[in-house]
This record gives structure tokens, sequence and C-alpha cells, in this order.
């Protein structure tokens, strides 16, 4: 438990501390925030904001786990899959803003780095670390003690694992739209994912969950509204990327995904307008993922941040008595 929070004081502090020095170099270097002409008419206003300021909270929570979980395999395991997606992210900001090719990566390059990024884990989790195989249904043991594992087998759990951390990985990416909201949200998310470590003994993965923590705090100092720097895809797909491999090491997959529900409701807004547009030619939402949607309603950006942050705390202790009675 002291470990937990010292990994959090760490990445906070190493945040807060690099901060006042990334973002003035990366003003100089013009590494600036393009944005899309077709949102929010008041974003246009953002168009210039430093960008990849992800590296900053990654510093943070890099320390944070190197200094307190680098003797746990899961610990070094949750890092390196979050500087891995963290590294996607960081080549696709790279070519969007440096080299000015608005659309970055190619997704079939984005999405193959990710699958085996995932695969490699899913590999490393079943065969290395003997994680089995079985899923864990949440509030199964109101059915029965101990509750219901669900057994899938190698192919159908490697397939699900991509599925959820590469789902993960994209869902943080959209959410990150509105000043502070995936930061915000992502503090949320780790910190319940934090709780479920500690509960279930997995401390490896409370420490890195924790250190993730406060690095999404020490960043939200800069990041709140007005924003003075954004994550870019260089913060997103790592903090998805970290939360995914947590969830998987930690066998609570299905447990993000209730903890993380905003997450999984911004991806599916996106999903359902894509589908309704092409089938039916119109539109379900405003504007998609569903942040956009409030805001083109009329909701300033912190009054839709703090409604999200407040649902996700929900979520958060939702996920959290899904564990009643559950033996892992």
């Amino acid at each position: 438990m002291q470990e937990t929070w010292v990994a959090f004081a760490i990445s906070l502090v190493v945040t807060l501390m690099l901060g006042p020095l990334v973002i003035p170099i990366l003003r100089g270097l013009k590494f600036g925030q393009n944005v899309r002409t077709d949102g929010p008419s008041r974003h246009l206003q953002k168009a210039g904001t430093p960008t990849m300021g992800g590296m900053i909270f990654l510093a943070g929570a890099s320390a944070g786990i190197f200094l307190l979980a680098r003797g746990t395999a899961d610990g070094i395991i949750i890092l390196a899959m979050t500087l891995g997606f963290g590294l996607i992210g960081f080549l696709d900001d790279y070519i969007k803003v440096v080299l000015n090719r608005s659309l970055g990566l190619r997704a079939r390059e984005k999405l193959f780095g990710q699958v085996l990024l995932a695969t490699g884990l899913a590999y490393w989790a079943v065969f290395i670390s003997g994680r089995g195989t079985d899923l864990i249904l949440p509030f199964s043991g109101l059915i029965t003690p101990g509750g219901v594992h669900l057994e899938l087998g190698w192919w159908l759990f490697l397939t699900f694992t991509v599925l959820v951390v590469v789902l993960m990985a994209n869902a943080v990416n959209l959410t990150d739209g509105l000043d502070g909201l995936a930061a915000g949200v992502s503090l949320l998310v780790a910190l319940g994912m934090t709780v479920l470590a500690l509960i279930i003994g997995k401390p490896g993965v409370a420490v890195c969950m924790s250190a993730q923590a406060g690095g999404c705090l020490g960043f939200l100092y800069f990041n709140r509204h007005p924003a003075r720097i954004f994550m870019g895809d260089t913060g997103s797909l790592a903090l998805g990327g970290g939360l995914g491999a947590a969830a998987v090491i930690a066998k609570s997959e299905l447990f993000l995904l209730i903890i993380g529900g905003i997450f999984v409701v911004e991806t599916l807004s996106v999903i359902i307008q894509v589908i309704s547009f092409q089938t039916r030619g119109r539109r379900v939402f405003r504007m998609s993922p569903l942040h956009h949607h409030f805001e083109l309603g009329g909701w300033g950006e912190n009054r839709v941040v703090l409604t999200f942050l407040g649902v996700t705390l929900v979520l958060a202790m939702i996920g959290l008595a899904g564990l009643y009675r559950l033996v892992y």
C-alpha cells in the first residue's frame, strides 16, 4: 500500500516539474495542435497549442514504476506496454506535427503495431506468467461463491485480449477531445484499477496504475481548461495501452470495461454514428465522439468534463462492487 502511493507521488512530482520545462520547448519548436475544421467553432482558437505533451506524464509514470515496481514482472510488462503504445502515438504525432502530414501514420500501420504489442502481452500472460485463459465475470459472486470463471482457451483469449487492449488505447484517443477530459477520466479509471489490484493481491499492477494516476493528475494542472498543452496520441495511446495491459495481467478485463465505461461509450458513439450515416444517411448524434454532441448542444467544456468525471466515479464504484465474493 505504501509503495503504491509513493509511486503516485513520484509520478505527480516529476510531471509537475517537467511541465514548465517541456511546454516552452514544444512551443518554440512549433509542435502545435492541428484542429479539425468540422468540429465546434470555438475549438479553432486552440490551434497551435503545444501537443505531444504525453511525454511529460509518461516520464513521471515511468519514474514511479521503475523505482517502485522494477522488481516485479507485472510492473516491467505494464511499463513496456505503456511505452510501446506511447511510441506508436509519438510516431503518429511526429509525422503529423513535424513532417506536416495531416494523416500521420496510416491506420493499418498503427493497428499492426498495436495488435503486435497486444499479442505479445497475451503470450506472456498465458505462457510465461501462468495467468491462464479464463475471464472472471463481475458480480458473479452474487450467483455462486467464488464467482464464475469463463474458460476461453488460447485462441479466443488471444482474440479477446487484442480487442480489449486495442479498443482501450483507441478509446482513450477518441476521448481526448476536450481540455482535461482524457486525463481526468484516465486519472479516475487508473485509481479504480489501483484499488482493484490491491484488493485482489496484485501489488505490481497497483503500483503501475497508481503511477499512471499520479502522472495524469500532474498533467491536468497544465491540461485543464484553458489547456496550455495537449497530450496528443503520444499520451492517449500510452494511457489506453497501459490500462489494457493492467487489466489483462490482473484478470480484470471485464471490470475495466465497466470502470472505463466512458471510454467504451465514446467509442460506441463513433461506431453508431458511422453505421447510421452510411446505412440511413442520418446522424444519431450532433457530432461524435459523444463529448462533442453535448458541446454542440450548448454545454461548456468544463460542464462536459465534470459530468463525464462524475459518471466515471460512479462507474468505478460499480466496477469495484463487482468484486464481491469473487475468488481470483
